[in-house]
């Protein structure tokens, strides 16, 4: 079933995110110029965006590769603060 329809920032934002490497510096002014939010907003934003059918029926992947990449910061966050407690 499909979600809702991609606005035009989730579609600025994956486009962003399919044109990678972007310099971390660019595409943090890209961010906050053309997009109006903060780069922390922007990834929590994006974080909601992926989780989309919408978002995976439009880029299945670039969304499934940034999925992935979630996946994996998420394990290895949990794994530090797992060994910090040990």
């Amino acid at each position: 079933m499909p979600g809702p329809e991609l606005s035009d920032r989730d579609i600025a934002m994956l486009d962003l995110e399919a044109q990678r490497p972007v310099h971390n510096g660019a595409k943090e002014e890209f961010i906050r110029r053309e997009l109006g939010v903060t780069p922390a907003r922007y990834y929590q934003l994006l974080g909601r965006l992926l989780d989309q059918p919408s978002a995976l029926e439009h880029d299945p992947m670039l969304v499934n590769r940034l999925r992935r990449v979630r996946d994996a910061r998420e394990q290895a966050h949990r794994s530090r603060l797992l060994g910090a407690a040990g």
